[in-house]
């Protein structure tokens, strides 16, 4: 199974759209997989749906984090490379949906929604982008890492 395939059926499972990246690439990152899934959880539905950043690509920059990140308090060219990453990363997706923004991708005109998920019903991913949406974040973390090894 590709990243792309699980990250598509952790969706698919019930993760939010951050977990369902996230746990596609698990087995490379030096973090339990319950704190990995803890870590991402704020960060479905666009940061806990308020539909901002997009959850899957929230997912991309934990991972990167973990990857290739730093951990002082660094301020010069350490902090410049990782935050190039991260745009890197950020402007791959955009070339991809147009916009890194959850309510954008959906064609929401809300900027923040209860707090209360919608039922994953046949209905909820029928009217959903997301499945795709998070395999297109996987498939393009996976080349980023690909083009760029650990």
């Amino acid at each position: 199974m590709t990243r792309r395939e699980m990250a598509m059926a952790n969706f698919m499972k019930g993760y939010n759209c951050s977990q369902s990246v996230v746990l596609a690439f698990a087995d490379m990152l030096p973090v339990k997989e319950s704190d990995l899934l803890k870590m991402a959880s704020s960060f479905g539905g666009g940061m806990g749906r308020l539909r901002e950043v997009c959850g899957s690509v929230s997912g991309m920059f934990i991972v990167i984090g973990l990857l290739y990140g730093y951990d002082g308090p660094e301020t010069g060219p350490v902090k410049a490379e990782h935050y190039k990453r991260v745009q890197e990363l950020a402007h791959r997706f955009e070339e991809k949906h147009g916009s890194i923004v959850c309510r954008e991708l959906l064609g929401l005109n809300v900027k923040r929604e209860a707090p209360i998920p919608e039922a994953r019903t046949k209905e909820y991913y029928k009217k959903r982008p997301c499945p795709e949406i998070i395999g297109d974040a996987a498939e393009i973390l996976e080349e980023y890492i690909k083009e760029n090894p650990v």
